[in-house]
């Protein structure tokens, strides 16, 4: 159906009218893949317990990429996703967060919201539901494949509407699982109505189908012991409990939106997704011509296992070991359906995750919980000291502060003085590593020795979308006034390290752990090339090393213009 691009997007997707021709060899389906919330280092310590034909196909027969970091400050899921296939980052793509505080309006926008469109699937749309790519100011590959080829495919899929909608771009189209009737829907930015194949699906009520099934432990309880054990009194209790065996639907009466969201808090919401994904295969028949197709899928159930239960768990170690296995069968699928020689797979993840912080100091490290709200409050105490304002810190957001800009003006206060007080005060709180001001952040200056994390910071950061101060919590340490859960968002390792895996017919290349530092923004270029399109308008990364391509690590440039980024 023919829609309207947001002028941004518009003048991006035409930025570039001379596309290059599809390489002699581009595979007829890319099938780009994202595990929520996957840190590198659960791949590495628990590979030993995989199976054949899951992550150990790229382990054993495709590309390894073991030094693979995104460098900007607020990892978090939306920002990632937009990130993945831009190969831009958020000073860029304008998805700085999952939801920001407008700092003009003061009214809270979600990343993919759009009140213009609704969903298909005939349930509800509240106002601020994920229904199109309306906030993304850059491009996709998608969006460059379909430029030129108008007849490719390209569908996003996920348990998530922004982890659909943010990898499909512009010019493709989404299909998110509803949490409120257990359905895969789109919206009427996309389309007017779903096409007949996924009315089938939904009508077999698949998530339904799941009721009263079992989630248990792959291994014996000798192979988790690495792993911290079930009922943690700092782990979130799910509707199923915090322990395994597990059962869907215990302690309830029959399927509602709990159990439809408790199914992504297990492998059964992988499995939901992937069925999904089949379905859109055999359907839309991707990959059965020569005009490149290209499928999204994020996965989004370990992202909710490692919140309620800390990627330490023996539940997010079992559940990826289960996620492996739903891999394994996904991809001997897409061997009998496109054949392997017929289609790509890339697999990277959108942001990694922190150990829970009581964990972590059970093991002698160092951890906390910051709750946002206190922090305010005592922020506020000490502004209001110094220039005699209440209330001068009004919001949390997007990982930073923002301040009343009209109440210091109305007072004559020059604005980047209060800025560089109320970071003052913050890198004085314990479990704060580091506060940067607006100055710093649209700044250039290479950022100095006591400022190891301004240049993440910068790259987080949306003149138009951020607030004037942004916060680093110190390692180990979350936003969160809950006694339970653990989370991420953080410029630190344990956030920003994420596996990129590749793997490919035989005559795209060989098998190889490839230990160059690289950036999730290269997977973008890559892509292109392989599909032989110019890169996405906004990319910052670069191709990906081969074994037989090296290549010098090469610092990423800072800076961006307000065109740029805006």
């Amino acid at each position: 159906m023919p829609r309207r691009l947001p002028l941004i997007a518009t003048l991006a997707l035409a930025a570039t009218t001379a596309l290059a021709a599809p390489a002699a060899k581009a595979p007829p389906l890319v099938v780009f893949m994202a595990i929520d919330g996957l840190p590198m280092r659960q791949i590495e310590q628990w590979a030993p317990h995989f199976g054949a034909d899951g992550f150990n196909r790229f382990l054993r027969q495709g590309r390894t990429y073991t030094q693979a970091y995104y460098r900007h400050g607020h990892t978090v899921t939306g920002a990632g996703h937009a990130t993945m296939l831009t190969g831009a980052y958020p000073q860029r793509t304008g998805i700085i967060s999952n939801e920001w505080i407008d700092p003009l309006t003061r009214q809270n926008v979600y990343c993919t919201e759009d009140r213009a469109h609704q969903y298909l699937d005939g349930g509800s749309t509240p106002s601020d539901a994920g229904t199109s790519p309306k906030n993304l100011l850059a491009e996709t590959v998608g969006d460059v494949l379909r430029q030129g080829q108008p007849a490719a495919k390209v569908i996003g899929i996920s348990g998530k509407d922004r982890g659909a909608i943010l990898p499909a771009g512009h010019r493709g189209t989404a299909y998110m699982y509803r949490t409120e009737n257990g359905r895969f829907t789109s919206s009427t930015y996309y389309m007017a109505a779903h096409p007949a194949w996924v009315n089938a699906f939904n009508a077999r009520r698949p998530a339904d189908a799941l009721w009263g099934a079992v989630w248990k432990p792959l291994l014996p309880e000798s192979a988790y012991a690495q792993s911290a054990p079930d009922n943690q009194p700092w782990m979130s209790i799910a509707g199923f409990g915090r322990a395994l065996p597990a059962t869907m639907g215990a302690n309830q009466t029959e399927p509602g939106p709990r159990y439809y969201t408790d199914l992504l808090t297990s492998p059964f919401g992988d499995q939901l997704t992937l069925d999904f994904a089949r379905a859109a295969i055999d359907h839309e028949q991707l990959g059965a011509d020569a005009v490149p197709d290209l499928l999204s899928i994020s996965l989004s159930a370990h992202d909710y296992v490692s919140h309620a239960f800390g990627p330490e768990s023996r539940m997010a170690h079992d559940h990826l070991l289960h996620l492996d296995r739903l891999l394994g069968a996904f991809f001997r699928d897409l061997d009998a359906k496109v054949g392997p020689d017929r289609y790509v797979l890339v697999l990277t993840a959108d942001h990694g995750f922190g150990d829970t912080a009581e964990w972590r100091r059970q093991q002698g490290l160092p951890g906390g919980r910051l709750s946002t709200s206190l922090v305010l409050s005592a922020l506020n105490a000490d502004l209001q000291d110094r220039f005699g304002l209440p209330k001068m810190a009004t919001h949390s957001s997007a990982g930073g502060v923002l301040l009343d800009e009209a109440a210091i003006a109305k007072a004559g206060l020059n604005p980047q003085t209060v800025y560089e007080a109320a970071a003052a005060f913050l890198r004085g709180l314990e479990g704060i590593a580091d506060a940067n001001t607006r100055t710093e952040l649209a700044g250039s200056v290479p950022p100095r020795a006591d400022q190891p994390f301004l240049a993440a910071h910068r790259l987080s950061w949306h003149p138009a979308r951020s607030a004037p101060v942004a916060v680093t919590l110190a390692p180990g340490w979350i936003a969160s006034s809950r006694p339970n859960g653990a989370s991420h968002g953080t410029p630190h390792a344990y956030d920003q390290h994420v596996p990129i895996l590749m793997w490919g017919p035989s005559w795209w290349g060989g098998s190889a752990r490839i230990d160059t530092p690289v950036q999730v923004v290269d997977i973008a270029p890559t892509l292109a090339a392989v599909l032989g399109l110019r890169p996405p308008a906004q990319a910052q990364g670069r191709v990906l090393p081969t074994p037989e391509r090296p290549r010098r690590p090469q610092r990423l440039s800072q800076g961006a213009s307000a065109s740029q980024s805006r």
